[in-house]
């Protein structure tokens, strides 16, 4: 299936250090229907992405100058594109940092090249789907911009915050099993690690405090969570 935003096929930048699996992700990429690009300048990733504005990002987490962990996280203060981490660590700490930093999903090398295409075209599917405005109480919800909005004050949102959030806006009054969520947030439940909801939950939490919305998540033991 071509992906294609408007008439232009997707651009996916490919943050990797090492020249041959650089080469190796942008053939997998040019030959499924995406722009493979691969970040040339990494004393200044941050400007490269900008010039380049692409859909998605490939993060390796060991990159020269600036570690990719810390990148994502400068990242996400100025843009919530959604980023892959792609990594030879393997380790529930690396994962966990990863998602708390803002990463939409994780894949450890060596990794099947279908599994990488098909968690690509889930991010990408998530980034596309759905209502574009959702209101809850004063709330202003722009899912495509990943952000909510009270009054004058904008709250940025990672693209899993706001999968959980738009997910529990969208069944108010009833309470989700956390199941249903890591369901909603990768689409196949043999990717799932509980802990990254968890780390999830917290982040929107904090967020909607900070907007007066301190207890909108209500946890029901056993159960699952309620928007309230």
């Amino acid at each position: 299936m071509v992906k294609k935003r408007g008439d232009f096929m997707q651009k996916i930048l490919i943050i990797e250090d090492d020249e041959l699996i650089s080469y190796e992700l942008k053939n997998l990429l040019d030959n499924n229907n995406y722009d493979g690009i691969i970040l040339k300048d990494f004393k200044n990733p941050l400007n490269e992405i900008k010039d380049i504005k692409p859909d998605l990002i490939l993060l390796d987490i060991n990159i020269p100058y600036m570690n990719g962990e810390v990148l994502l996280r400068n990242l996400r203060e100025i843009s919530n594109m959604p980023v892959i981490m792609v990594t030879s660590r393997n380790s529930d700490i690396d994962e966990a940092l990863s998602i708390t930093y803002g990463a939409d999903d994780y894949i450890t090398k060596p990794y099947n090249p279908n599994i990488l295409l098909l968690r690509i075209g889930a991010v990408l599917k998530r980034l596309n789907s759905g209502t574009d405005i959702l209101a809850f109480k004063d709330l202003t919800i722009n899912i495509s911009k990943g952000i909510i909005k009270k009054d004058s004050v904008e709250i940025i949102l990672t693209k899993n915050e706001m999968i959980i959030f738009n997910y529990l806006v969208n069944h108010q009054n009833k309470i989700v099993t956390r199941d249903e969520l890591m369901t909603a947030l990768w689409n196949n439940e043999e990717f799932i690690n509980d802990n990254a909801l968890t780390v999830n939950i917290s982040r929107l939490r904090a967020k909607l405090k900070e907007i007066g919305y301190e207890n909108a998540i209500d946890t029901r033991k056993g159960m699952g969570y309620i928007l309230s």
